[in-house]
């Protein structure tokens, strides 16, 4: 599921009231912004130990060489992204806005780099569902964003959506692989 970017949701179920919760964004005239989804089957309590982790986004996030974050893991938090070649960029300067360990909602601001996203925020939001019988996680990824001088809305929410969908396809890999490692576990220990 994607919203426009209008902001209009396409789907059912309880995403459009965990986005209603959890993905407001003011959208200018100027912006464009969209909604992910990602069902994912893992529990929430290990998708969200590798979300959370504002000071390590290269354990999922492929794009990612390396971070360093300045100071305390803190709301306000800066954390300098070296980004892998091959994209418009080579390094982001990103900012904590908020983790929210029992909601499970991390918000994100670009606030400095060498790429074209300018005003950039993300919020990512974990929620618990049953797929097949087992635990999983159901995984919405919002974003609002300056379209750039000689790009239109649809071309800058295509190219920052298919960043999103790849990041989310590698934490659904990262996490179920983990997922079935927790699981085969306790049957190594009998």
């Amino acid at each position: 599921m994607s919203g426009n970017s209008n902001g209009i949701i396409n789907g059912g179920g309880a995403e459009p009231e965990h986005i209603r919760r959890h993905h407001i964004h003011d959208v200018a005239d100027h912006q464009c912004s969209s909604v992910l989804t990602k069902h994912i089957r893992a529990p929430v309590h290990l998708v969200w130990s590798l979300v959370r982790r504002f000071d390590q986004p290269q354990k999922y996030k492929p794009f990612v060489s390396r971070c360093v974050v300045q100071g305390n893991l803190e709301i306000g938090s800066l954390r300098e992204v070296d980004v892998k070649s091959g994209l418009p960029a080579t390094t982001s300067t990103e900012r904590l806005e908020l983790l929210d360990d029992e909601e499970h909602v991390l918000r994100v601001r670009i606030v400095g780099g060498d790429h074209r996203l300018r005003n950039y925020s993300s919020i990512i939001s974990l929620h618990p569902e049953i797929i097949d019988g087992r635990p999983g996680t159901l995984v919405l990824e919002s974003f609002v964003v300056d379209v750039p001088e000689g790009n239109t809305k649809d071309e800058t929410c295509y190219f920052v959506e298919a960043l999103i969908k790849c990041n989310l396809k590698s934490l659904a890999d990262v996490s179920e692989r983990l997922a079935v490692l927790d699981r085969t576990e306790p049957i190594d220990l009998i």
